[in-house]
């Protein structure tokens, strides 16, 4: 009744397999959100799942169109498809969701890199979040600008770069091109 594959030395029966197929749009965008691990022949996404009935890990494949023709990405899918059911004895078992997206070299790489390379992703992607904050990158806004201002953010209303006051202001206030009815009023000196 059960489908068996067999994986290398293993047959591995895929009806009471550890790691599940993601296969809705949603959790596939939920993922997104999580960790990255890149490799020259994939991209993995992944991220543990809070607050779930749902136990094992789940993958996802993702194979774009700029990767090649049908028949190549779905050589590409049935590759990938393989390498998680051979590396699925080595997978953690935990709650997590994991997207694999495939890129070109992923259709004539060993098998054997690609399971080491999935293996190496799951325990990037898994990691239990740490207390701090040290392993995300700051938001836009928070961080210093690359300009050597304080950040990315424009100056206030009515002060520039060089502070109240300035020259580049001033010429603005007093230019000639603005009719003298709707000049803004000038501050004192």
């Amino acid at each position: 009744m059960g489908q068996a594959v067999d994986a290398g030395a293993a047959t591995i029966d895929l009806t009471t397999s550890a790691v599940k197929r993601l296969t809705r749009r949603a959790d596939f965008l939920a993922v997104a959100g999580g960790r990255r691990f890149h490799t020259e022949r994939m991209t993995a996404q992944g991220m543990l799942r809070a607050g779930t009935e749902l136990q094992g890990l789940r993958v996802g494949l993702t194979v774009t169109k700029r990767v090649g023709h049908a028949t190549e990405r779905n050589r590409i899918k049935r590759r990938l498809r393989s390498v998680v059911i051979a590396a699925t004895p080595n997978l953690p078992r935990l709650p997590a969701d994991i997207v694999l997206v495939a890129r070109r070299p992923t259709l004539h790489a060993p098998f054997d890199q690609l399971v080491q390379d999935l293996r190496r992703a799951v325990d990037a992607v898994t990691k239990p979040p740490s207390g701090d904050n040290s392993g995300k990158r700051p938001r836009r806004g928070d961080a210093p600008s690359r300009r050597g201002g304080k950040s990315g953010r424009l100056p206030e209303p009515g002060t520039s770069a060089s502070g109240p006051g300035s020259l580049h202001r001033r010429a603005a206030v007093e230019s000639p091109s603005m009719p003298p009815d709707i000049q803004p009023p000038r501050e004192p000196v």
